[in-house]
């Protein structure tokens, strides 16, 4: 019975993950990466986990934590053999990394930091950016590490919200006719 899919050996693997790490807007979890791969029917979870190994002994992958990166070396590995990746291997790629990408810029944006105390309160450390400069920067004491991440939650689901309560309490109250109190 032949092969099913365009990915028929380990190098095809392996290039359709520098194809799909050189386009991740950042580190992704192999998890991530796995779903990505699935857009051919030749990938499964056993061959791809020993590729990526592979890949991080040789240099071409990065890990840190539970997350990937590419290296310069995979870089260029990746743009000198991504012709060799079928046209709807690439393209499906391309379409699955939009919703992952988004996912990826947003949580480098909007990030959350606990600090347990040693007196059993905790610190919050709470960052806004837009992209290339922070918008809002704010440590705050919590009672306890549970209210801590309660409160970084919500922040994670809507940052905007503490942003422009924020500004509207320095702006402070208005008159009638917009001018401060």
């Amino acid at each position: 019975m032949p092969p099913i899919g365009f990915i028929q050996d380990d190098l095809d693997l392996k290039l359709l993950v520098l194809y799909i790490m050189d386009r991740a807007a950042g580190p992704i979890k192999f998890l991530q990466l796995f779903e990505l791969a699935l857009c051919d029917a030749g990938v499964d979870y056993f061959s791809l986990s020993q590729a990526v190994e592979h890949m991080v002994a040789t240099g071409q992958l990065s890990k840190e934590d539970d997350r990937y990166t590419i290296t310069e070396k995979g870089r260029r590995n990746s743009q000198i053999c991504e012709s060799s990746l079928p046209r709807s291997v690439r393209r499906h790629c391309d379409e699955n990394l939009v919703k992952v990408n988004e996912a990826l810029r947003r949580e480098a944006q909007v990030r959350s930091q606990i600090m347990d105390n040693a007196d059993g309160t905790a610190t919050l450390c709470l960052t806004l950016e837009d992209g290339s400069s922070p918008l809002l920067h704010m440590a705050l004491l919590a009672p306890s590490a549970e209210q801590a991440q309660s409160w970084a939650e919500v922040f994670q689901r809507d940052p905007s919200a503490l942003y422009l309560s924020v500004t509207r309490l320095l702006d402070g109250p208005k008159s009638p006719k917009g001018e401060p109190v």
